[in-house]
This record gives structure tokens, C-alpha cells and sequence, in this order.
């Protein structure tokens, strides 16, 4: 069993892990490889998210919306993330970038298939996950591994909002609530809604027209999280998905997804402290000790 990582509010020393096999392939990390500071960088369709990683582990990390100039944004990022770690871009060896945005990253020195630092980044946080369920703001990816923590297969829902994370968005707005206080809501219901849309712009409607029926708003919360995770389910099916299931992205930090999810797989769903970080420590991760 490999020691755990995760992200400390000051930077800790890494535990040793045993050797890894190779780069870029979903393998774990031999911390002792790691002989310089790499960033990685998750460009993900609202936020962009850095880490930087060095010998004594995670130094530093930070996120910010992308917003329609990714490129100023991620300057600006980048050296939030130096200040934090005492360090100047002379420092780094390398900078990888991964995500939807990749390309837009000006400082970057290489890339990274997101898959490949959706599966690197998860065997770091929770050694022995063997399915990993990534979901953003507009897509939910299921990776599925090996014993090893290599890659084996994956699949995606990158057609319908239900499965993501701006589907809560939309429904927190429909039922006036933060999305943050969507979770608690769902919590209180003791059943769902029978919610019958699955597009976001039918959903909301189908919202308002529950509220007006005076059905209870918890049940309508909960009834949200239902469709992610049903949603999601296929994709786990599909690909006979292995058990231990782990979490990552920033619908990770949702504890109403996490129960849904869990309920719908019969099985816990883990998700780690700072979920939304995994791929672009992931990214980080894979070029560690290749300069």
C-alpha cells in the first residue's frame, strides 16, 4: 500500500513510495526521482488550477476562473503560486499543462493527455483507487486502472450537462439557493422528486413548476444530485468498473454528489481533500525528474 498524498495548508514532506515503472503512463511516483520543481497546470473549462511540486512534496497550489483571457489569468496565477513557494520561474524544470485550455497556456513547456493526469493525479491522492470519477464544469470522465495504478480504459459524458457540474449551477439558481447550500438541502430530504428532464434549460423550468406545486425544495435538491449521478452510472457500468471509486474534480468538494453517487453504486465513493487539484498535480507528477 503507497503512502498517501495530499494537500497540507504548508508545505510537507513527501513520504517515500516504491519505484515507479516509467512517465506518462498513469504509474506512481517514485518520490525519490523527483530532483527539481515542476508545475503542472489544469486548464479546465471554468478554472484553471496550478500546482507546484518539488523534493519535499507539494509546495504550493492555487486556482482562479479562467475568464475570456486564460493567458493573463494564468501569468497572474503562476506567480501566486512562486510568491506562495518562495521561488522564480528560473527555479521550475518544467511546466505541464493539461485540460481543455492546454494550449492557451503560454508559459508552458509541455502537454499532457488529461486522462493520463486524471489517473496519475488520483493514485498520488488515494493509493489503491482503481476507478476515478472526474467531473467539472461541463464534462465527467470515468478512468478506470490497474493494480498498479496504470491506465486501462476510459469513457466520457461530455454531451449532456446533467453529469456535470454546471448542472447543479443551473439548478441552484432555479431554486434561489447558493450552490454551495444546495448539498445541505438534499441532506434533509428523505426521497427525491421525480425529476423527468434531462436537459438544463427543461430542467429549471420543470424546477419552477415543482416549487409551484409546493413540492418540498429538498426534494428537489436531492432529485439534482440523483440525475448526476445517473448519469454517471452508465459510463461506470460500461466499463465494469472496479471498486475502490474515488472522486476527483471540483464536484468532488460536493458532498450532495458524493452521497447521490455513492447511493446509485451501492458502494462508498471516496473523495479526497482538494479534489479540484488532482489533475494538475497529475500533470506535475508525470515529468517529475525528467529535466
Amino acid at each position: 500500500m503507497h503512502p498517501q498524498m495530499c494537500f497540507p495548508a504548508k508545505p510537507r514532506a513527501l513520504a517515500p513510495r516504491p519505484g515507479g515503472e516509467g512517465e506518462g503512463e498513469g504509474r506512481p511516483l517514485d518520490v525519490h526521482r523527483i530532483m527539481s520543481v515542476v508545475v503542472g497546470a489544469d486548464a479546465g473549462a471554468r478554472f484553471l488550477k496550478l500546482v507546484v511540486s518539488g523534493e519535499s512534496g507539494v509546495l504550493a497550489r492555487a486556482e482562479a476562473e479562467c475568464g475570456i483571457e486564460l493567458d493573463k489569468v494564468a501569468e497572474s496565477l503562476l506567480a501566486e503560486v512562486l510568491a506562495t513557494a518562495g521561488l522564480k520561474r528560473d527555479n521550475l524544470a518544467t511546466i505541464t499543462a493539461t485540460g481543455a485550455g492546454a494550449d492557451a497556456i503560454p508559459f508552458a513547456t509541455a502537454r499532457m493527455n488529461i486522462v493520463r493526469a486524471i489517473a496519475r493525479g488520483a493514485v498520488a491522492l488515494v493509493p489503491g483507487a482503481r476507478t476515478v470519477v472526474e467531473v467539472g464544469a461541463e464534462e465527467a470522465r470515468v478512468v478506470v486502472l490497474d493494480e498498479k495504478g496504470n491506465l486501462v480504459d476510459f469513457a466520457m459524458n461530455d454531451k449532456c450537462a446533467a453529469g456535470a457540474g454546471s448542472w447543479v449551477d443551473a439548478m441552484a439558481r432555479a431554486l434561489e439557493v447558493k450552490p454551495g447550500e444546495l448539498a445541505a438541502m438534499a441532506a434533509a430530504a428523505p426521497r427525491a422528486a421525480v425529476m423527468n428532464s434531462q436537459c438544463v434549460v427543461f430542467a429549471e423550468s420543470e424546477v419552477v413548476s415543482m416549487i409551484h406545486r409546493n413540492i418540498p425544495r429538498e426534494e428537489i435538491a436531492r432529485s439534482v444530485y440523483e440525475a448526476m449521478a445517473n448519469r454517471i452510472l452508465p459510463l461506470l457500468k460500461k466499463l465494469h468498473a472496479p471498486n475502490p471509486v474515488v472522486a476527483t474534480g471540483g464536484m468532488a468538494k460536493d458532498v450532495g454528489f458524493i452521497s447521490a453517487l455513492s447511493r446509485a453504486l451501492g458502494a462508498a465513493v471516496k473523495a479526497p481533500p482538494d479534489p479540484q487539484y488532482a489533475c494538475a498535480l497529475g500533470a506535475a507528477l508525470a515529468t517529475a525528474g525528467k529535466s
